[in-house]
């Protein structure tokens, strides 16, 4: 049966007003996608999370669904939006993004379950796409556009995921205390000369916890294990703080050393702020082990939902992040790289030339991240 335009007014209307309770709802003007910020306590979750899925629902005509794709996004950046918006005047189709830190949209998507809009799921690190899968939240999807447009150790195995942005964990150090040829490994930061001389941030953080995942991967829980209790010996502080706040440890004086994803540092690199510009030209970055396994590289990557309403507009979508034009058009916007190689990084990224990347299933970030947080906890990096 179809809605009144007045029955559409007062479904939405009331939508919005259970919304309010827990969420806020922007629009803007300047992006074509809607985005819905979040802001509940988990303990109130179940309320706020069916009314948000409410307010998506009402607020969308019946007919009109087939020209609507529902993101939930853990990635909150400018460049993410051109891209949507480009998809939308290309395609027809409208994206409306709803964001979240990772852990609120897995609760999300768990609280929702076959009730939920979402379409596709948007995730920083592969650790955070692979309990998303775990939890029975994703479906697999394999088509052709896909598979040619992301190498195979960059998505998930089964395709539940996929990557569209990749990153380097690399190691940052102080130039006036340790040369690149000290710290041209990871093991590097577990050797005594470090002691007193390391800051990291905690090993609750995702990316903490594939770096271990990868090692126990190529080398074993053991050999994980003795790396972690050794860095941890050479800790200056507490973890705390994120990747950037290693960086400007770093650059103080504090430490010597520390581990960051690779676009932290390109960010300060590329201010315009002249104390950025001074935590750059005190430190220096090393993309590790370029003579043994090669830098551990993770990805952003999305899948669609389990219960995606709109499954074929979430696969268009995906398709379209790693095409050759999202992905050139990405490029010079990001401080991430590319996907595949073939396509250009941007300008500073270029600069630094190829280097040498890890090579493990993807998957096994996810599948050891339980046992890395066991190690962590053991040797008493918290």
């Amino acid at each position: 049966m179809m809605r009144s335009p007045a029955g559409v007014k007062r479904a939405c209307g009331a939508a919005l007003d259970l919304l309010r309770a827990c969420c806020v709802f922007a629009n803007s003007s300047q992006i074509l996608s809607r985005e819905t910020t979040l802001s509940f306590s988990l303990n109130r979750r179940a309320f706020g999370l069916g009314a948000s899925a409410a307010a998506l629902a009402a607020c969308a005509p019946r007919g009109a669904s087939e020209n609507v794709v529902n993101v939930y996004s853990a990635r909150h950046y400018d460049a993410d939006r051109m891209l949507y918006a480009a998809f939308e005047e290309a395609t027809g189709v409208a994206v409306r993004v709803l964001p979240a830190n990772a852990e609120q949209l897995l609760e999300r998507l768990r609280a929702e379950g076959d009730a939920t809009e979402a379409d596709l799921v948007v995730a920083a690190d592969a650790g955070n796409l692979w309990r998303i899968k775990d939890a029975g939240l994703l479906r697999n999807v394999v088509t052709p556009a896909l598979e040619a447009g992301v190498p195979q150790r960059l998505r998930d195995p089964d395709g539940a995921y996929w990557g569209f942005t990749k990153r380097a964990r690399v190691i940052i150090y102080r130039k006036d205390a340790v040369q690149p040829a000290q710290v041209a490994s990871y093991d590097d930061l577990a050797n005594p000369r470090f002691r007193g001389q390391i800051v990291a941030r905690s090993s609750t953080n995702v990316y903490q916890l594939s770096t271990l995942a990868s090692r126990i991967e190529r080398l074993g829980a053991e050999n994980a294990r003795a790396w972690a209790a050794g860095v941890r010996a050479n800790f200056a502080r507490d973890p705390q703080g994120s990747d950037t706040e290693q960086i400007k440890a770093v650059a103080a004086g504090e430490a010597q050393a520390t581990l960051c994803n690779h676009y932290y540092y390109f960010r300060l690199m590329r201010s315009e702020d002249p104390a950025d510009r001074d935590i750059v030209a005190r430190t220096g970055i090393v993309f590790p082990d370029q003579a043994g396994a090669g830098a551990h590289v993770n990805i952003s990557g999305a899948g669609v939902t389990a219960h995606a309403k709109r499954r074929d507009n979430a696969v268009r979508l995906l398709e379209y992040l790693v095409s050759d034009e999202a992905q050139t058009m990405l490029a010079p916007l990001n401080v991430e790289f590319p996907i595949r190689p073939d396509i250009a990084p941007a300008p500073d990224l270029a600069a630094i030339g190829a280097f040498k990347e890890e090579d493990i299933p993807l998957d096994a970030l996810g599948r050891h991240q339980a046992e890395a947080a066991r190690i962590f906890e053991e040797v008493g990096w918290r």
